[in-house]
């Protein structure tokens, strides 16, 4: 999945500067397929995460143009539904809330491509389920951990403990307007391997959905490693 976020990621700036002002976020996603990825990827489908609620575009023919770059699927990020409160309120009515991305994979699933989304309650995965969408993402929130991340113990991120009961309550709610639908999760405190796999083990979702966790975390972990190693490397003393 190539995500906006990801060209601030690779920047060294946290994931949640895919949603501020600071550029283009489907461009970036286009550009990103058409010079960096599509062009080196052979076997394997590459997800757009297109802002569906982008009112400069028309939505239909944007995605034609995915479509004809050779993506071969469509996830909702940017996405409004990792913001709450007055900022949403106010989005949400005027025509720039969720149902804009809902609509947009409602036409993404139209065209043929393949639908993975992101949801943020069961009441979102109800919908986007409706929609069409083949893959719900049970989304727990900014990921933990690493130098731009959450603090896992800061009182911010969502408790490990607590997420297998919100990622099961949106697999419900998917499941039962579609039987058939699969459900991941993604997320907050889920950053590692034995993360996803308390998880999987608790709820019916049936896989684990990276971002930070799979293209900065590791690499944050191994350059600092590595560079560590080379730093201890013991000098020979000079002769005199």
């Amino acid at each position: 999945i190539i995500y906006n976020s990801g060209r601030y990621r690779m920047a060294g700036h946290g994931s949640l500067s895919g949603l501020l002002a600071f550029g283009d976020a489907n461009q970036i996603v286009y550009d990103m397929g058409e010079r960096e990825v599509l062009p080196v990827v052979r076997e394997i489908p590459v997800i757009a995460g297109v802002n569906g609620t982008d009112p400069l575009r028309q939505m239909p023919h944007f995605l034609r143009r995915l479509d004809d770059l050779g993506f071969s699927g469509i996830n909702n990020f940017p996405t409004v539904g990792l913001i709450d409160g007055k900022f949403r309120r106010e989005l949400e009515a005027t025509n720039l809330g969720f149902g804009r991305e809902v609509e947009m994979i409602r036409t993404a699933h139209e065209m043929g491509f393949f639908t993975i989304v992101y949801v943020f309650n069961p009441e979102e995965s109800a919908m986007m389920a409706r929609a069409g969408a083949d893959v719900i993402i049970a989304h727990m929130g900014l990921t933990v951990g690493g130098s731009i991340g959450l603090d896992r113990d800061g009182g911010v991120a969502m408790r490990l403990e607590d997420a297998p009961a919100s990622v099961q309550a949106i697999a419900d709610a998917a499941t039962a307007v579609n039987r058939d639908i699969l459900v991941v999760s993604h997320g907050g405190p889920i950053a590692t391997p034995e993360d996803a796999a308390y998880v999987q083990a608790r709820t019916s979702a049936v896989g684990f959905i990276g971002a930070s966790s799979m293209e900065r975390l590791p690499v944050e972990t191994a350059i600092t490693d590595t560079v560590r190693a080379f730093k201890a490397i013991t000098l020979k003393p000079r002769g005199r």
